[in-house]
């Protein structure tokens, strides 16, 4: 775990996505350091967190991830948080939100899904079959299942050498860990879970993303009773690797409308006060 920039001030926690590490940040968290406190961390298994900690029985849903950010919080004391969540972090981020409101100030979500798999009257971006595959191809050929998610989540054409950084980062990992995450991630339904989260939040959105399509971006919208909708020049599913300009621009852009509306309610209640 990282803790940088300013002590004391509002907090932003960076969670990364499906097995990756807090080095998918380093382009990102930085612009931040000069006004938050920033925290970024690896979860149970992946980067350079403690592997002998992991325990399938924790991490056989997503409630396992969303104990370990609640966990960083209050081992941090940190309260009116800025969550930064990508990819399954962004559903780990409202899940954490609904469990304990008290500690997020606002939620920043970048390719969310409650559900990768399609369903009646809802486009998840894959079918079971797909996901059947994905899962077998993890299990027989670890290299061959790298190579292709990281091609899925960049997209084409790949950024830079974005694809070949997440295909290593991917390759990197416990198989048998990466395995349970993957199933934890892409199985998961929580769907109805949205609708609880009240906590504002920022849903970023990306063109052209084969992870979380368009349609999934706008139902987590339209589901989130507090939230604003942006949809990205950046195309793929990590533009903290791929665009951080733009995602460093439209977080910091949402940031500041936060701080009007919370300036302006002040200003309300001081005046509701002496009247």
């Amino acid at each position: 775990m990282q803790v940088t920039g300013v002590p004391g001030a509002r907090t932003i926690l960076f969670a990364h996505g499906f097995g990756c590490d807090q080095q998918m940040w380093r382009f990102v968290a930085p612009s931040f350091e000069s006004q938050y406190e920033v925290v970024m961390f690896d979860f149970i298994g992946f980067g350079l967190s403690d592997r002998s900690s992991y325990d399938r029985r924790r991490y056989r849903t997503l409630s396992g991830y969303v104990a370990d950010v609640l966990e960083i919080m209050d081992e941090l004391n940190l309260v009116d948080v800025v969550f930064v969540g990508h990819s399954v972090s962004a559903m780990i981020g409202i899940l954490a939100a609904v469990a304990r409101p008290e500690l997020f100030e606002s939620l920043v979500l970048i390719g969310a899904s409650p559900r990768y798999i399609d369903d009646v009257d809802y486009r998840g971006g894959f079918t079971a079959s797909d996901i059947d595959e994905l899962l077998s191809l993890l299990s027989a050929n670890f290299l061959g299942w790298s190579q292709q998610m990281a091609s899925l989540l960049v997209g084409d054409p790949s950024p830079g050498d974005a694809q070949g950084e997440l295909a290593k980062v991917f390759c990197g990992n416990d198989p048998d860990i990466a395995r349970q995450m993957a199933e934890a991630t892409f199985l998961a339904d929580n769907r109805s879970d949205l609708s609880k989260c009240k906590t504002p939040a920022l849903v970023l959105q990306m063109t052209s993303d084969n992870i979380a399509p368009l349609e999934v971006g706008q139902y987590v919208h339209a589901n989130l009773v507090n939230s604003e909708f942006v949809v990205m020049a950046a195309t793929g599913h990590c533009p903290n690797l791929s665009a951080p300009v733009e995602t460093i621009a439209e977080i910091q852009a949402y940031l500041d409308r936060r701080s009007i509306e919370r300036a302006g309610r002040g200003v309300e209640s001081a005046q509701t006060e002496q009247g």
